[in-house]
């Protein structure tokens, strides 16, 4: 305490008088509530001694800036979370693109097949189809008639009876007549062989063929069933189940005649083989066609029914 405050007698400096630390030059205010130099911001007001203590108090204390400090952390954890989530869709949306071509990728067979040539595998498709539907349609009834009662010893009856007939006709033992084609081939050996022949035998069966007959043109005809056989003769001759046929050859078919037309005209198919070689192939629709040609039964040295 300096001298003037001694004066007082109260140890505070006189009004207007500046306040003097008692300390030597260089070293802080000796009193224990002088606040330290270096904690004192620029902005920040510096509180007045010499000022009554309620005027003191009205001086206001800096405050830090608000969302300085406090937006720091939430903000980044907002950009975090929006990151992860476009990641993620990113990622989902790579995933379904390659799922979707994948899907989309065409058989290359497929894609160099002409438009017409892809409608008529389409509406043999859709043939087949509904032949098939048909045929469910058919046992679904049949069957229904079996478990009515009554009528059920009359139903099976008539069921035996038709499926001999349809089992008859199969084996060539029975005769048929319905709507179907007459194809005829016609050309050299390589043309009309033996393997041509079997070819187009098979895409009729395929297309809903029900009955087929061959035809020489010297009149020679052979049912072909199941176990029918095809070999090369002498001649461009075709050797059908042991005859002797020779060209050129009909076959007369019983089925739908637009699938099985189709059938035989598919791309690269029996029309197109016979071609390539330097044959022909025709086919004419008919309302009527006959198949009257039978097989001689088939003796089973084995086989018996079950009793």
């Amino acid at each position: 305490m300096s001298e003037e405050h001694r004066e007082t007698g109260t140890g505070w400096p006189r009004p207007g008088e500046p306040v003097r630390p008692s300390g030597p030059a260089g070293e802080p205010d000796p009193r224990p509530e002088a606040p330290d130099p270096d904690e004192l911001s620029p902005l920040a007001p510096v509180p007045d001694e010499s000022a009554p203590p309620a005027e003191r108090a009205a001086v206001p204390e800096s405050e830090p800036e608000r969302g300085a400090v406090a937006d720091g952390p939430s903000a980044a954890r907002r950009f975090s979370s929006a990151g992860a989530m476009i990641a993620v869709l990113l990622a989902l949306l790579g995933f379904t693109l390659v799922v979707q071509f994948k899907t989309t990728s065409t058989d290359p067979t497929l894609a160099a097949t002409r438009e017409e040539d892809l409608v008529r595998i389409s509406s043999d498709l859709d043939s087949r189809e509904r032949r098939l539907r048909q045929e469910i349609e058919l046992l679904e009834e049949s069957q229904r008639q079996l478990r009515s009662g009554e009528q059920g010893r009359q139903a099976a009856l008539e069921e035996a009876t038709r499926r001999a007939d349809e089992l008859g006709i199969l084996a060539g033992t029975l005769p048929a007549v319905g709507p179907g084609l007459e194809v005829r081939f016609s050309g050299p050996a390589k043309a009309v062989s033996s393997t041509r022949i079997l070819d187009a035998v098979q895409e009729l069966r395929g297309a809903g063929a029900e009955a087929m007959q061959i035809q020489g043109a010297d009149g020679t005809a052979a049912r072909i069933i199941a176990s029918t056989y095809f070999v090369d003769g002498t001649d461009g001759a075709l050797v059908v189940d042991g005859r002797r046929l020779t060209g050129p050859f009909t076959i007369m078919v019983i089925g739908d005649p637009a699938t099985m037309r189709t059938a035989l005209n598919i791309p690269g198919g029996v029309v197109a083989s016979v071609r390539d070689g330097g044959g022909n192939v025709t086919s004419e629709d008919r309302e009527v066609v006959e198949v009257s040609q039978l097989h001689a039964p088939i003796k089973l040295d084995h086989a018996r029914p079950v009793s």
